[in-house]
């Protein structure tokens, strides 16, 4: 029998040594591809039993290498698992005809498993065609044998029904809690949408989450996850019966369909899941752990059009769920019951893009003061708004990062920030030979590009500015999870000419850690401390031992939220070096008119001293 076969396509070499690496106790052979240009090269001669597949390639990436492999007769079902570190990548790789899916950073368990599995059903495949051979060769040798034959082709006939049946499990079902998978419900889901509207029967959607998985998946192993999962798929199926059709997406999440249109009824029996769950109890090695679930609850009736809807309309009631606190049972009307479903998440993705591409966002900016006689020069802080053409108003961060964030966007709104203050300052040589220096934020998943740099570089080419003049300001935050990643790329960006400020520092678990980690030029004292030192001694003692370790590290602090004189007083007797607040300018619009009065206001400050 012709060894099983695994072709992987990497262009990280790292990625594809431990790739390599776990695979090798299996028994297959392993062919390598640094690129999508390079595999297709491979794929003429060699037909693979088995792909891994990176997404994010440089050329030919890989849903697109996927797309093509489809449209290929010799590729149409070889199994394709995609690796990815993006969550919002496993949708796309099913649509583009992915198999599976392996996250990033690789779990060596997680790939064998995944391997193993699509080698027994490879096996299970040679087996039944050389079953098919042997029993057509069997017809032809011992047709004189009829008695015998009959007798011996029925054994095996029910052999190959027994394979085929479990090929069909193994297509349908999820090896670790033996449930459906996502393939099946889909199309469970399309076929109830698909039914005449005389013979349609409502249904209703639960996507059920587990709360304390990923404690239990870490600090036991993937054993332990695995049997949590098993146990919460028995639990699940128990309480909801027959009726229901229980599925594993992904991780720690589930989906269940249920036929009825008694809003009442699957309210008793998603409450009633809830309630079990929150008394139910993971055992492992005489360790308990407290599980819990959030469940989003959405009605399938004629207005549903596509699975894809159903997933998002869920994800939506399991992030709003999941915002408020969690381990809660959300149902979809709680959404729209207080607004209209226009100004529901699903078109804050749309709002967010026609943003970016039609430039609905507005540049704001706010005057960084000098507190020391040390220090001088026009610095400001550029910050984003966003015009509602729709209700002719601008909305403040506050009411649309949490979308950016969730649709992960924020990264490209920093890219347009970049862009828009770049070519503010090159329209306005004038302006720009007397700002000294703009700072702009970086969210944690901008931080995450590696062409964050290239991407900077090419726009101060593009538009003449010397990066000195540009600070990037990265919030102290437990999302910066790569910090040897972010560090690198900040590092790059000081490289650069760029200066680097901590932003809200002494807000997260681990500010002074950043400390040594990243390459900056300033600190920015959060202003939760900033703002109470005048009634609270620990804030107070707070912002002094920031301001007493910036001193020895000779890094200039930048006091924010200074609202009053006092607070300005206090912090220019501190030794603090600069100050930002309402106190000093209160944030507008970037245009030349506002721009030339905040430097008319600095240099008469200047003057005055």
């Amino acid at each position: 029998m012709k060894a099983f076969t695994v072709l992987i396509v990497d262009d990280v070499p790292d990625n594809i040594d431990i790739l390599r690496k776990v695979i090798s106790p299996l028994e297959c052979k392993v062919s390598v591809a640094t690129s999508g240009e390079r595999a297709l090269t491979i794929l003429e001669q060699l037909t693979p039993d088995l792909i891994l597949l990176d997404v994010m390639m440089p050329g030919i990436s890989g849903f697109d290498l996927c797309r093509l492999l489809r449209k290929d007769e010799r590729f149409a079902d070889t199994p394709i698992i995609f690796v990815t570190g993006r969550t919002d990548d496993i949708s796309q790789g099913f649509s583009v005809g992915g198999n599976d899916y392996i996250t990033k950073p690789i779990n060596a368990d997680e790939v064998s498993a995944r391997v193993q599995h699509h080698k027994e059903r490879y096996l299970l495949l040679q087996q039944l065609r050389s079953l098919n051979s042997e029993l057509e060769e069997r017809v032809r040798l011992r047709t004189s044998e009829l008695v015998t034959a009959n007798k011996q082709l029925r054994e095996e006939i029910n052999e190959r029904r027994y394979m085929q049946d479990r090929l069909k499990y193994l297509a349908e079902h999820d090896f670790v809690s033996r449930t459906y998978n996502r393939t099946a419900l889909e199309s469970y889901v399309v076929d109830i949408i698909s039914q005449p509207p005389e013979s349609f029967t409502p249904s209703y959607y639960l996507s059920i989450d587990l709360s304390r998985f990923r404690v239990v998946n870490e600090s036991c192993g993937l054993i332990a996850g695995d049997e949590l999962l098993s146990e919460a798929a028995e639990l699940i199926s128990t309480i909801l019966g027959h009726k229901a059709f229980v599925a594993r997406l992904s991780g720690d999440s589930f989906a269940v369909v249920y036929p009825t249109q008694d809003l009442q009824a699957i309210t008793s029996l998603a409450n009633q899941l809830f309630n079990e769950f929150e008394r139910f109890t993971f055992i492992w090695d005489d360790r308990s752990f407290d599980v819990g679930t959030t469940i989003a609850v959405v009605k399938i009736d004629e207005s549903v059009t596509s699975f894809d809807q159903i997933l998002m309309l869920a994800d939506d009631v399991m992030y709003s769920a999941k915002r408020s606190g969690g381990r809660c049972v959300r149902y979809l009307s709680d959404l729209v019951s207080d607004c209209n479903k226009k100004d529901s998440r699903q078109n804050w993705a749309l709002r967010l893009i026609d943003g970016i591409k039609h430039d609905h966002f507005r540049v704001f900016f706010q005057q960084i003061h000098p507190l020391s006689a040390k220090q001088s020069g026009m610095r400001l802080e550029a910050l984003v708004r966003l015009y509602a053409p729709d209700q002719g108003t601008l909305l403040f961060p506050d009411t649309f990062l949490y979308a950016a964030e969730r649709y992960q966007l924020i990264a490209d709104i920093d890219r347009w920030m970049i862009r828009k203050v770049a070519e503010f300052l090159f329209d306005n040589p004038s302006l720009y030979q007397r700002i000294d220096n703009v700072s702009l934020n970086l969210s944690p998943s901008t931080l995450r590009d590696k062409y964050l740099v290239d991407y900077v570089c090419d726009v101060l080419s593009k538009y003449r500015v010397d990066p000195r003049k540009i600070c990037f300001e990265v919030t102290e935050t437990e999302q910066i999870i790569h910090v040897s990643q972010t560090s690198n790329i900040l590092q790059q960006l000081k490289e650069l000419g760029c200066s680097i400020a901590i932003d809200d520092f002494g807000s997260g678990y681990s500010s002074f850690s950043y400390l040594r980690e990243f390459p900056f030029d300033y600190i920015k004292i959060d202003g939760m401390f900033a703002r109470e030192v005048e009634h609270s001694e620990s804030s107070m003692a707070m912002v002094q031992s920031i301001q007493d370790v910036a001193q020895k590290l000779k890094k200039p602090c930048v006091a924010e939220f200074v609202e009053n004189e006092a607070l300005a007083t206090r912090f220019t007797k501190m030794g603090i070096e600069w100050g930002q607040g309402y106190y000093f300018h209160k944030p507008e619009e970037m245009t030349v008119e506002n721009v030339q009065r905040c430097l008319l206001g600095t240099q008469e400050c200047i003057d005055a001293d």
